[in-house]
């Protein structure tokens, strides 16, 4: 817990003298500034965060957005010794960077998605990753099953109808479809895809997923690939990473396989999908429906799908409400506290070929 956090502490039932003692106990072993472990914030300007004010107290901070001098000359004047980098949303962070910090050992990513760092780069030096899907997890799954339900029951479409006054007129409203008994895969079962299965089992549906390997303990039924799980679906759920693997892991031979009834959902990343060829298909009814809370070119977004009373649209929000930044808020000063301890971390990115402590 982060000290000083009142919503958690009425939530958990902390005793405000406990928390006072473990300030204090923080503040013996880190009586000045100088002794605080640094901790570099790599943001863009644009990109400002209550993070610093919270991890102040207890880390040194390097924020080069904050100096006049260039980023690059002031890592190479002041970061040359930091460990630990907190990687803000979706700032990028390239080789180039990371070779200007040769000590580096770990980066905190704020984002669940981590396709703007230079994953090659921290795997050739060994860097430990923890992302915030275990922060954003359960926020994601309920967007995502919120915009099935929406695509198969019409409801933003019904809304419309209502507001632009046509029920006085037309009184029929074309029907949705029932989602309960629905066979839903979900690409990418990582933390966020788990909780998707868990919340659509609880409708009835039958579940099965997609994932770089089959995981035993899943009691899901395992794709090999996504054109066998689209074809024996009715639904797909996109929830996985954007990588060079995965970028545009949906194509033609997917959407036809899905076909005319099927819909697709993705609080992913847009670049999963082919996009002009998915309006495509929305257009000409070649599947049933699609709910889209990320695009290829944010914020732009295709207007042809305007126009579409089959597509349900959200402007990257699935992953964000005030539990969920609380939550990445805690999360971040947690895995802070825990690397400079020698502790385990939570929400552990596994680089391909690297395996890490996971609590």
């Amino acid at each position: 817990m982060i000290p000083g956090t009142k919503n958690n502490m009425e939530r958990n039932n902390i005793n405000p003298h406990d928390l006072t003692m473990a300030s204090d106990a923080n503040q013996e072993c880190f009586p000045s500034n100088d002794d605080l472990p640094t901790v570099l914030l790599h943001r863009l300007p644009s990109f400002n965060s209550p993070l610093k004010e919270i991890l102040q107290p207890h880390f040194h901070l390097l924020d080069p957005a904050d100096s006049p001098e260039p980023a690059s000359s002031f890592l190479s004047s002041h970061a040359k010794s930091v460990r630990a980098l907190i990687c803000l949303y979706n700032t990028p962070l390239g080789a180039e960077t990371l070779g200007l910090l040769p000590s580096l050992e770990f980066i905190v990513a704020t984002s669940a998605g981590v396709e703007h760092i230079d994953l090659e780069e921290c795997r050739g030096r060994g860097i430990i990753m923890t992302n915030a899907s275990k922060a954003f997890a359960e926020d994601a799954a309920d967007y995502a099953v919120a915009l099935l339900i929406d695509v198969c029951r019409r409801i933003s479409t019904a809304d419309r109808y209502v507001r632009a006054g046509l029920w006085q007129v037309n009184r029929d409203y074309p029907l949705g479809f029932k989602l309960g008994r629905k066979r839903v895969g979900i690409v990418g079962l990582g933390r966020i895809g788990f909780e998707v299965g868990k919340r659509l089992e609880a409708f009835g549906c039958s579940i099965a997923y997609n994932s770089r390997q089959k995981k035993p303990s899943v009691p899901f039924s395992y794709h090999a690939n996504v054109v066998d799980l689209a074809e024996d679906n009715d639904a797909l759920i996109l929830c996985c990473p954007l990588t060079e693997q995965t970028h545009h892991i949906i194509n033609r031979e997917v959407l036809e396989a899905l076909g005319k009834e099927g819909v697709i959902i993705n609080v992913g990343r847009g670049a999963l999908i082919d996009e002009k060829l998915l309006v495509k298909f929305l257009s000409r009814g070649d599947i049933a429906g699609a709910g889209l809370d990320v695009f290829e070119n944010e914020p732009d977004v295709p207007r042809e799908v305007f126009e579409l009373d089959n597509v349900v649209l959200s402007p990257h929000r699935a992953i964000f409400t005030p539990e969920s930044l609380e939550a990445l808020n805690e999360l971040v000063f947690t895995n802070l506290k825990a690397f400079f301890s020698n502790k385990p971390l939570q929400s552990v990115f596994k680089i391909e070929g690297k395996d890490y402590p996971v609590m």
